[in-house]
């Protein structure tokens, strides 16, 4: 057998009624989700519940929304399942990452990223910055025309290194626009607009990322009993500065998930375990290699499903 990862999921993956069967079924996942309450001071595990999904969709909701179910379903799996030899998550869920390595306690996680959100919201105001996923084209074009419109003063960049087939640009509405013109004349038949709330992982979100660098000072961040392969990178973190380091840089660098997944598939990792809502990232790491073995803990039935696996 060879070595096991363990990934989770960020913004996106969200829906209403997340975690509830779960919690229900579960003391452990219902215990997470009290935490969660607690450590915010409001009722997120209302709003996962039962939502409304407007206000899920908040991305200071949204992102401890995410943390907490992932970690909710992790404690429930890790009891009867095996140690992983890495682990990851894509973006926001590189907190779920660092919790599951026990470099960082589930409270600080949840009440960080509920200000990573907010700080996020507050870099710029909503309607100045987009997104897009370029689907097709190789990074050498998608990187000279973002320079190529950055420099003639319309800010975009690469944000998510997702798969081959899929790479996501950010920066301003205009930027993104003329790059996803440019795109398309370039031969680039699909570039889809995502509905965000901000240029995430863009450098408009270097304000975001120095208050958030005062935050991470005030809580400790711990060496990882696991290599935490980090965003940045896409090479392994242990110690807790340079863990800290990373989600400094992560909220404005790239997000280099295919090279993340591609270097532990090189050091021996042929079986992926997502865990936390949807399913996101199983499908990225299908298009980044389809021999590996890939496995959800999303529910109760797929919770099931991977522990028999996995045994």
């Amino acid at each position: 057998m060879g070595k096991i990862a363990y990934v989770f999921p960020g913004q996106g993956a969200q829906q209403v009624g997340m975690g509830k069967a779960m919690s229900d079924a579960f003391p452990e996942v219902k215990r997470v989700f009290e935490e969660a309450d607690e450590a915010l001071g409001y009722d997120l595990s209302r709003l996962c519940f039962e939502g409304p999904e407007e206000e899920l969709k908040l991305t200071y909701h949204t992102q401890p929304a995410i943390l907490t179910t992932s970690i909710a379903y992790y404690e429930v799996f890790k009891q009867q399942a095996p140690r992983p030899d890495f682990v990851a998550g894509h973006s926001l869920g590189e907190y779920s990452a660092l919790i599951a390595a026990e470099a960082m306690s589930f409270a600080d996680g949840v009440a960080t990223v509920h200000k990573r959100g907010t700080f996020m919201d507050e870099a710029v105001p909503a309607g100045q910055g987009a997104m897009a996923a370029v689907m097709g084209g190789d990074r050498e074009t998608i990187g000279n025309i973002c320079e190529e419109i950055t420099l003639a003063g319309n800010a975009v960049q690469m944000a998510n290194m997702n798969s081959p087939k899929q790479i996501v640009i950010s920066g301003t509405k205009e930027g993104v626009d003329q790059a996803s013109k440019q795109l398309k004349e370039a031969g680039i038949r699909r570039v889809i607009p995502l509905v965000v709330s901000g240029p995430f992982h863009s450098d408009l979100m270097k304000p975001a990322a120095s208050k958030l660098a005062h935050e991470l000072e005030k809580i400790t961040i711990n060496t990882a009993k696991v290599p935490v392969v980090t965003n940045v990178d896409a090479r392994p973190a242990m110690l807790g500065d340079d863990l800290e380091h990373a989600l400094v840089e992560q909220v404005f660098s790239p997000v280099l998930w295919e090279d993340s997944v591609q270097w532990m598939i090189e050091q021996g990792v042929d079986t992926f375990v997502e865990i936390g809502p949807g399913q996101v990232l199983s499908g990225l790491i299908k298009k980044i290699d389809r021999d590996v073995t890939i496995h959800t803990v999303s529910d109760q039935e797929s919770l099931v499903h991977t522990l028999e696996k996995l045994k």
